[in-house]
This record gives structure tokens, sequence and C-alpha cells, in this order.
């Protein structure tokens, strides 16, 4: 769907872990560890003539100019590529996401290689090598920083100019840059945006009845942060809302350094540690020296102890909101936490809790949340401008 001035949809949820994105009419995603690391305009690569026939999410390698960042024009490795640096960058325990240059590095590198697919030709402008690119956004900030205001700012930013995304060694799109432009931003909290999307499907269909009148607790565990948010009468009760400086990263450091300390093994990034903790098969193992080898006792010591605070967290929720009837456990940090928080809640309290079985659903949770409330925007614009276009031939009869 093309809104008025020929701009692309995209709803990004800039993940503390990965980048999950969704374009147009839902033709295209992309998900992409949240992880940067600084690097050279000429990086090494072995076989460089064979460069154009890899994938391209494998070696993103971009310049970034924009007045929005504090480090202008700087180049860097992205996503799985930059896993293998020493001086890879994830996101801080403490930081804000709206204020964060990565925040930015990532969202405009993953609406740039969404810009440059051949199959976007006829939606973006091209001349030469260099792409101009128009999109209208829907994307989230935690609670916290929503009621902080923050979002004012970050929307600001991305509003306020061009932003260009320059691909280096890139493997299919070396050399090729794209202009991108917002037409509209929309800054969701992100505890409503897991409210709509536990009640209404992409139309805005009401899906859920049984719960859109209910008392609900949502409690959204990510990397960094905790947002918990409480909805009375189909919307957030702004007041009760809170945001906690409390994810599941700082624990996944705490279990990748400890398994370096005992097993000698170096796990890339913090999302080598999720794989670990939720994959299918030999779940909590690793291999040490080509024998599997179990790594539950770490794990589970600090898993247990962060399952416990966030327990905390919605006793404290429920015992001020006692007229809830269900709390909802969502976002990758909830995936973690799953079984050591039905473990605690069947040993204590007994709360009526429920969580996403469905890994995938709880993962892309946030980014079909942000491409609903998107769509809905872009929908009421052009009834709106429709409805101006069959007034206008009045008007001037008159």
């Amino acid at each position: 769907m093309l809104s008025l001035s020929n701009a692309r949809m995209a709803a990004v949820d800039v993940g503390n872990d990965s980048i999950k994105a969704i374009f147009g009419e839902m033709e295209y995603d992309l998900n992409i560890p949240n992880i940067m690391a600084r690097d050279t305009e000429d990086r090494p690569v072995i076989g460089i003539e064979e460069l154009d026939s890899k994938n391209p999410l494998d070696g993103i390698h971009v310049r970034i100019h924009s007045p929005s960042l504090l480090e202008n024009n700087a180049v860097y490795r992205v996503g799985h590529l930059a896993t293998k640096n020493t001086n890879a960058t994830e996101l801080d325990p403490g930081s804000s996401k709206s204020e964060e240059d990565q925040t930015l590095v990532m969202l405009f590198t993953t609406l740039a290689l969404d810009a440059v697919r051949e199959e976007n030709k006829r939606y973006f402008k091209r001349a030469g090598n260099i792409v101009d690119a128009s999109y209208t956004l829907g994307t989230g900030l935690p609670l916290r920083e929503v009621k902080e205001g923050k979002d004012v700012d970050y929307r600001s930013r991305l509003l306020g100019g061009v932003h260009q995304v320059e691909f280096l060694i890139t493997p299919q799109y070396q050399g090729l840059k794209v202009n991108l432009k917002f037409d509209e931003v929309k800054v969701y909290p992100e505890g409503f945006a897991a409210y709509i999307n536990l009640v209404m499907d992409n139309n805005l269909n009401i899906i859920n009845k049984d719960l859109i009148d209910k008392r609900i607790i949502i409690q959204d565990i990510g990397g960094l942060s905790t947002d918990i948010a409480v909805i009375k009468n189909r919307n957030v009760d702004d007041d009760k809302a809170q945001g906690f400086n409390l994810g599941v990263s700082e624990s996944l450091e705490m279990i990748r350094e400890e398994v370096r300390k005992k097993h000698g093994v170096e796990l890339d990034s913090r999302r080598d540690v999720v794989e670990i903790l939720t994959k299918k098969h030999d779940r909590n193992h690793i291999m040490v020296k080509g024998s599997r080898t179990s790594v539950h006792d770490i794990t589970d010591r600090i898993l247990l102890e962060l399952a416990k605070k966030q327990y905390r967290l919605l006793r404290n929720t429920w015992q001020k909101n006692s007229q809830t009837e269900i709390c909802y456990f969502v976002g990758g940090g909830a995936n973690v936490l799953k079984d050591y928080l039905k473990a605690i809640n069947n040993n204590l309290d007994g709360y009526n809790i429920d969580f996403f079985e469905d890994e995938k659903e709880s993962i892309w949770m946030m980014a079909n949340a942000y491409y609903k409330l998107i769509k809905d925007f872009v929908r009421k614009q052009e009834k709106q401008r429709k409805a101006e276009e069959v007034k206008k031939p009045a008007n001037v009869a008159k």
C-alpha cells in the first residue's frame, strides 16, 4: 500500500535482541540482530569476486550520513557481520532506546535494505546508483520513555531531514546509496501495541471478544527493560503504566561470561545465548571440544534469579490492581523466562497468567502491532483525502 506521497509502509520493532520489520502489504519482512561495530571503508574480504553471490544480510557494511546522528558519516558492520567483531556493541542496560545512535543506525539500515530490492524499483526513483525512498513508519518505544516525552524528540529527529545509507562492501548492493525520507512517523508505546496485537487482526477487526473488555496486565520483558501496561476499558491506564530497567540482557551477559570461564567457549553475542536457551533440540547444551555439554547449572541459576525479580514486579502490580483478570507475558524475554515464571507461579500465588506458546508470534508481536496501527493510520488518511476531493467540485460550483 502506498500513501499520498508514494511513501511505502514500514512497521519496525527495534528490539534489543534484533530488529523485526514488515513492509508494504506484508510481502516482505526482515529480522536482523541488533548489533553493530565501527569499521573501515575497505573491509578485507576473502573471495571478493564471489561477493555478489552471497546473501546481503550476512555482509551488511554501510556508511550512514544523518543530521540526527551524534556520530555522522561513520562506517559500520551491522547484524551478523558485526557479531564477528571484538568491538561490536549491543545496547547497554539503563540506556534509552530513543537517544542511542545504534537505534537509528539499525532502523535506517533496515529500511535501506528494503529500498534497494529489485522489486521496489516501481516504488522508488532511481538515478544511477542513488535510490530516493520515502516511508510511512510505524514504530515504538518503551512505555517509560513515552511517559518521559522522549517520543516527541525521537519522531522529530526522524522527520527532520534526509538520512543516507551507503552500501560499501555489501553483497549485491555495493556502491548503492539510499536517501531516506519519512512522509509520516508514528511512535507507539510498546505496552499498548502488545494489547492491540492481542485483540485485533491485520484489518483491525476485533478477534478476541472475550478479552476486549477485561482488565488485563501486559508484562513485556525486553532485553534492557520491562514494560507493564494495565489495560482498563480498552485503554492503557497511563497512571498505572510503568517501565523498569530490568531486562534479560544483563543475565544473558552473565551466562556468556560464565560459559567462557567454565568451558572456555566464546559465544559471539547475546543472540547466541538466546539460541542455546530456546532451541528445540539440545536446549541448554553447547559443544565443548566436539563434545555435547550441558550448561543447565549456569542457565538455571541465573535465569531463576531474574524470573523471581520479574515475578515480584507482577505481584506488586497485581496487588495495586486487584480486579485484574489475567496477565500476559510478552516479548523475547518472556520467551526465555517462560518455564521459570510458570514454575514460580505454580509454587506461590497461582495468578492467572498466560504466554504465547508460539515462539514466532511472541517475537514478532510488536512489529505486527505497529503494522496494524500504521496500516489503520494510512487507511484513515486515504479516506480523508478522498472525502476532501469529493468536496472540491462542490466548492468550485459555488
